[in-house]
């Protein structure tokens, strides 16, 4: 019974290990989303940072600065929406599809 409980914490440690990697190289990938028909552009990494935002000026008017809160809002939701599903598409790759509960 030792020697099964010793594989079982040797498999987590390696998946520790992994996931630590993927933790790391994650924050290096980036996805893009954005609104208003590419008007607000927002770039997101992996550990779901804002990276960068960018407005064309067109965009910019001050009669209406409704619409480009909503448009910056609309983009950056979709940035971390496209980040946090590049994760879990990553992170099921290290699972095999399981979803243990507490790991992002």
């Amino acid at each position: 019974m030792a020697k099964g409980l010793g594989n079982i914490m040797k498999q987590a440690q390696q998946m520790q290990a992994k996931m630590a990697r993927m933790q790391e190289e994650l924050a290096t990938k980036e996805v893009e989303a954005t609104a208003g028909g590419g008007m607000v552009t927002a770039r997101v990494n992996g550990k779901q940072q804002l990276l960068e935002l960018k407005i064309e000026k067109a965009v910019v008017d001050p009669e209406d600065v409704e619409m480009l809160e909503d448009l910056v809002i609309a983009a950056v939701n979709e940035g971390m929406k496209k980040s946090q599903e590049m994760v879990q598409e990553e992170m099921s790759k290290i699972t095999g599809g399981m979803n243990i509960p507490g790991m992002f």
